[in-house]
């Protein structure tokens, strides 16, 4: 904690946004004191610098005894009654009687919490009590009734868990007075209920954790305090791949070839479900980790030891916001971050603003949940909505199912918020009962949310509540559309698709043109599809998937695209059998109700057989396509079209060879299927001709809002949920047969290509590495608008000419068996080399080629990036990168930071970033810089040919979140950027080189 020069009273003496973080749990367990003013340096002798030192001349102090006590932390226990026992350490030097004074202080606040007062037990309707709870009402401040009911979410948080150390009372009034205090950029702490993860980001985090246990062994300390004190849930859905298709049997055939690919990683994390504590791991083949939460996972109201409170979540996920239309607060953040967060280490953000979104009316026959959420996608997008969250309201939300809320807050990411948020009302209960929760327990949670004040009842007075800034929609003002063909908030209203289409054809090369000359527009290539003939044209469909956490969660699209299937077959229209089709449930119960409902057969008859429960085509996991229309579309340079029911589409990522790629809901997906081509008006032209000779028209195969009602109701049945998820932990024989050893520390191979010690902590000492700026560097890169994560860092496929593809044959590894860059996460010598890889990469410096591929700049080879780096790296060289706006969107995807980290790059200085992206480069330890507003590296005549040198000071104490530096060129050209270490945290963590070393100073010292 700080003690800052001149202060009065013990309260005041505790305060800290980075000394908040210096205890794992909110007990005090060998717990230390800071000592900061200005100007003041005077350190205990013999005592090592505090790893968390960062702002005027702080110091670590020794540590105060304190009588031997445990203590029940409600918040985090799940079950588990976690206690520690304080170390008596001597002092080793004299201090000030205002430090004793602070330390007796410190021993009793940490231990108690300054808000038991409002403990407040909460009724059962038959007599009893549910429990107890910290009551918002009881604080008698009115201040809080007009709060959002996300903030809410905040307050209560900070109240439960504070202790006058991590979590002060200062950032509860900061809360309450949201109003005034959420403009202001101020920081809080946050600690999540849980954490969740997927295999993609859960290998690297388990591996991060095992590297972390070896590091605290070899400097001396337990391995053991690395161990996770937060639940956190992790569901293996992004390694199934759209192998084999078409067929009755590729779900088994599918899995086989996961397990045959990924089971060392799978091994891997079946051992640390087991060697850290509080960690479930749902196998594969149960579905996606979305729906799982939100079907199974979510509690909406936690009931630990007595104690009540409301269920949030951090997820590696960007889509994790998905659960926040079930009431939940949730959302995305970097692995390292999530790390962090498991060995209770607070979150450190800033009090977000709230846009209010106003929904009114219903939606229109015939417009589905896909529609109205990329129609919000687009609005929200363009009212600015970045580090935000959103809240819905309005009595049009009561029109809405919660499934058709869970797709709108799933894209939260694609809008560009931090949460797109649904306090819970009647239709959260109605959705709590009918996927198997007890009646007991959606009791609770109804009574204890009425009870705080954070339930919704419609049919009651509504509260005015207070939003940053407001936005409103009609429901019936929303049209069928799709997006694309390159951005998810590229909304196209369908009935002017194939004008949108041809006016992408025509435009140059961007987000919206493909730049193909007026006579090649019409050609057509015929081939042969074994035996069959064949044809395609630009626009053509080769990949039609029903995919993705966004829309397979939700009955009404599923069972709609099931009738556009059975009205399709009835009239004789069929798919061609060159359009790999594919169909992967989020979960278990969408194939039960799907079956129940007669609609699975047509599906399979029109190539939409069930392929898997995972990802799949959504996260690039589509499968090699035929060879004959893979070598059709490269030999003609189709742009060929990929239909998906995800959220994602951005250029590269679904499949190399699909250059337009679309957002549609998935029946129409089964629509765009049977037309074969995106180049078609639905209104004017027909799908096809149907068995009687007549044309087949949109019209005529798409199902009214009432026949997809009806099927919902006849098939969603509640025992669907219960009997999947009583069997969801026990896994599938070839899960169980994993034998994994029985160790806490993890025995490194060092043949393997999946699981590899990274080397953050190698050379790791007590003494932080300090702050630094960037002297003489060159560019590595320099870019445009719009570099996603999947440029940085792709999950795809491993091209073979890459130099992955090189380093995986040289250790034996053929072509046929990489598998791809997202189930090799575990490996940083494969991620490395996979940075930067994208096919579609556009770099500046190669003057319009578009590649993986940059210039040396000293010697002006053309190099693939990674051989790039590694020059620049092995003359002792560093490297930035220069980028356009929206720098890192895209999924929240730690490797963009850690594989740049390893490449050598110290900075990048950018227009905008993507908020997970930039906290992920922070924790990474590189320099994330925005130049000023109307500026760029164009604007700046900087052409990325210059070496850069950035005047950070080399004391962190002189570094003040979002300062300006000069960036100067050995050109003459100097130019002024704003630093985006956002909160004092933050600098912390840079002064330690990132956040892990920073936790792991952090523990020790404990």
């Amino acid at each position: 904690m700080y003690i800052r020069r001149g202060s009065a009273s013990a309260s005041s003496l505790l305060r800290a946004s980075s000394s908040r973080l210096s205890s794992s749990s909110s007990t005090a367990s060998s717990a230390a004191v800071y000592v900061s003013g200005r100007g003041h340096h005077s350190s205990v002798a013999g005592r090592r610098a505090s790893p968390f030192a960062g702002r005027c001349g702080s110091f670590w102090l020794s540590s105060f005894a304190v009588r031997s006590a445990s203590f029940s932390l409600p918040g985090w226990s799940y079950g588990t009654d976690w206690r520690s026992s304080v170390a008596l350490r001597s002092q080793t030097s004299s201090v000030t009687s205002v430090v004793e004074r602070v330390q007796r202080n410190f021993a009793t606040m940490a231990a108690e919490n300054p808000f038991k007062g409002i403990l407040t037990s909460l009724p059962k309707p038959g007599g009893g009590h549910f429990g107890k709870f910290y009551s918002l009402p009881a604080l008698n401040d009115p201040r809080i009734d007009r709060l959002p009911y996300s903030i809410r979410i905040l307050l209560e948080s900070a109240i439960r868990n504070c202790d006058n150390f991590q979590v002060q009372k200062e950032d509860v009034e900061k809360i309450i007075d949201w109003e005034s205090t959420s403009a202001k950029q101020v920081e809080i702490p946050f600690k999540p209920a849980r954490v969740l993860l997927q295999d993609f980001t859960g290998v690297p985090a388990v591996v991060d954790l095992a590297c972390m246990r070896d590091a605290m062994d070899k400097l001396g300390s337990d391995s053991n305090k690395i161990n996770p004190l937060v639940r956190r849930d992790l569901v293996i859905d992004h390694s199934v791949q759209v192998d084999v298709a078409r067929t009755e049997n590729a779900v088994q055939a599918n899995m086989e070839l996961e397990f045959q690919r990924n089971k060392e990683r799978f091994a891997f994390l079946k051992w640390g479900s087991k060697a850290f504590h509080n960690m479930l791991v749902v196998p594969p083949g149960s579905g996606i980790v979305h729906q799982v939460n939100l079907e199974y996972l979510g509690r909406v109201v936690f009931n630990t030891e007595g104690i009540l409170y409301p269920d949030s979540v951090v997820g590696t996920d960007s889509h994790t916001t998905m659960i926040d239309g079930l009431g939940v607060a949730g959302w995305g953040v970097g692995g390292i971050e999530a790390e962090a967060a498991m060995l209770g280490q607070p979150m450190s953000m800033v009090l977000p603003g709230v846009v209010g979104f106003k929904l009114s009316g219903k939606l229109r026959n015939g417009v589905t949940a896909t529609d109205l959420v990329l129609t919000v996608t687009q609005m929200l997008r363009k009212h600015g909505v970045v580090g935000k969250f959103v809240e819905f309201s309005g009595d049009g939300v009561g029109e809405l199912s919660l499934a058709d809320r869970a797709t709108i807050a799933n894209m939260s990411p694609e809008y560009g918020a931090t949460m797109g948020f649904f306090p819970v009302d009647h239709v959260t209960l109605q959705y709590l009962k009918l996927t198997g929760r007890s009646d007991d327990t959606v009791a609770m949670v109804e009574a204890y949310l009425r009870a705080n004040k954070m339930f919704v009842d419609y049919n009651e007075p509504q509260q005015e509540r207070v939003y940053s800034s407001y936005l409103e929609l009609n429901l019936s003002e929303v049209e069928p559309c799709i997006s694309g063909p390159k951005r998810p908030h590229d909304r196209v209203p369908l009935k002017d698709m194939k004008a949108d289409w041809h006016s992408c054809l025509d435009s140059r090369v961007g987000f919206k043109g493909f730049a193909v000359p007026k006579e090649a527009q019409d050609k057509l290539a015929k081939f042969s599809f074994h035996g069959q003939p064949a044809e395609l044209r630009h626009g053509s469909v080769v990949i039609a998937a029903i995919t993705s956490c966004t829309n397979t969660s939700n009955p009404s699209v599923m069972l709609g695209a099931g009738l556009v299937a059975k009205k399709a077959c009835e009239l004789g229209l069929q798919v061609k059998p060159w359009i790999k089709t594919s169909l992967a449930p989020g979960s278990g119960v969408v194939t039960k109700y799907l079956q129940q409902s007669g609609l699975q057969k047509y599906l399979n008859q029109q190539g939409f057989n069930i392929v898997g429960y995972g990802c799949t085509t959504c996260i690039g996991n589509s499968g090699e396509l035929d060879e004959t229309v893979a070598a059709t579309i490269s030999e003609n340079d189709m742009i060929a079209a990929a239909v998906l029911s995800g959220n994602r589409n951005f250029e590269g990522r679904v499949h190399p060879l699909t250059r337009a790629n679309f957002l549609a809901s998935p029946p129409l997906v089964v629509a765009y299927a049977l037309a074969g081509t995106v180049d078609i008006d639905f209104e004017k032209e027909p799908i096809g001709t149907g068995m009687d000779g007549k044309n087949v028209y949109f019209k005529d195969i798409w199902p009214s809002t009432e026949e997809v009602a009806e099927a919902v109701q006849s098939s969603v049945l509640p025992d669907m949920f219960k009997s999947t998820y009583e069997a969801i932990t026990n896994g599938n024989p070839m899960w169980n047969q994993l034998s994994v050893p029985a160790s806490t520390k993890y025995s490194w191979d060092p043949n393997s290509t999946y699981i590899h010690e990274p080397p953050y902590f190698k050379g790791m000492t007590m003494d932080p590495p300090g702050a630094h700026g960037v002297k003489d560097a060159y560019c590595l890169l320099n870019f445009g608008d719009s570099i996603t994560t999947d440029h940085i860092s792709p999950a795809g496929s491993i091209h073979k000419d890459s130099p992955a593809a090189k380093y995986l044959m040289q250790r034996g590894v053929q072509p046929r068996e990489f598998n791809s860059y997202g189930s090799r996460r575990g490996n940083d010598e494969v991620m490395a080399r996979g940075t930067f890889a994208n096919i579609r990469l556009v770099n500046k410096l190669l003057n319009g080629e578009v590649g993986p591929k940059t210039i040396h700049i000293p010697t002006g080879e053309k190099l693939y990036v990674f051989d790039a780096a590694m020059k620049y790296k092995e003359a002792g060289q560093d490297t930035i990168v220069l980028a356009g706006a929206e720098y890192g969107s895209g999924s929240s995807r730690d490797w963009a930071a850690k594989g740049p980290m390893l490449l050598g790059v110290k900075a990048v200085i950018a227009k905008s970033f993507e908020r997970i992206h930039r906290s992920n480069l922070v924790g990474m330890g590189i320099i994330p810089l925005c130049f000023k507003a109307g500026e760029d590296s164009d604007s700046l005549g900087l052409t990325g040919h210059e070496r850069y040198t950035i005047d950070l000071p080399d004391k962190i104490s002189e570094i003040r979140p979002g300062q300006d530096v000069t960036v100067k060129t050995d050109s003459g050209k100097s130019f002024t950027c704003t630093v985006r270490f956002d909160t004092e945290v933050e600098l912390a963590y840079f002064n330690n080189g990132g956040i892990l070393p920073y936790v792991i100073r952090s523990l020790i010292q404990q």
